[in-house]
């Protein structure tokens, strides 16, 4: 018996690809997004396995888009909006990519906020009412002791602000937020020196979001549940 609704975006892989199957393995339906639905090969295996999974294009970047999703899935409730897609550009020194830069606050801090503004009415029917986003420990101007990565740093401390002020704002409509750091996990994004693997970061994170109620909305968690200082 299908318990919830969980819809995660950048499912496709690493993180978003591990919590889709955790979550379909305990029941839940899983709208899992992805840019290229065609291509995410270990994605479509999830449906043979599980039909309790349901895959959707969606490119974050792209606004209409989201807005259109919004629309398709108008009459079903989502009881937690994982946002989970995300980049990770390079950057030097005297060689800013003014590009790269932008298009890392639109799909890194920007687009999150967007998600929440087409999907409000989706979470507000449903039962649990939940927002997570994935964000960084290198979005912590309090953590950061090595400087560089500029443009990702930047995008992540401004996700960062984008969930504390929406923990406040969603308050009255029973919307928890929490803002999440997944670990250094060995992923196509976090490279193959990463500390822990993509199961031990998604069921650390499904266990922080499963604690998430309205009294403890607006922090910043690591999958471990420690909190991390902004």
């Amino acid at each position: 018996m299908q318990k919830y609704t969980v819809l995660i975006t950048g499912a496709n892989r690493g993180i978003g690809l591990e919590l889709s199957r955790q979550y379909a393995a305990d029941g839940w339906q899983v709208l899992a997004c992805c840019r290229h639905p065609q291509s995410a090969i270990a994605l479509q295996a999830l449906t043979t396995q599980h039909d309790n999974v349901h895959v959707l294009p969606l490119d974050v970047s792209d606004f209409k888009q989201i807005d259109a999703l919004a629309l398709t899935l108008k009459s079903q409730n989502i009881d937690v909006l994982i946002n989970n897609a995300g980049v990770y550009p390079e950057s030097t020194f005297g060689d800013t990519d003014e590009q790269l830069w932008a298009n890392a606050f639109k799909v890194n801090s920007m687009a999150p906020m967007k998600m929440a503004e087409a999907f409000v009415q989706h979470i507000t029917r449903s039962q649990l009412k939940k927002i997570a986003t994935l964000s960084s420990k290198m979005g912590s101007i309090d953590d950061n002791t090595s400087g560089e990565s500029y443009l990702y740093r930047s995008s992540k401390t401004a996700v960062n602000m984008v969930m504390k002020s929406l923990a406040i704002d969603l308050k009255p409509y029973g919307i928890s937020v929490v803002t999440l750091h997944p670990g250094w996990v060995r992923t196509d994004m976090g490279g193959p020196n990463g500390l822990i693997d993509a199961h031990t970061s998604a069921t650390g994170l499904r266990e922080v979001i499963t604690r998430l109620n309205l009294s403890n909305s607006g922090r910043f968690i690591a999958y471990d549940g420690k909190p991390i200082a902004w």
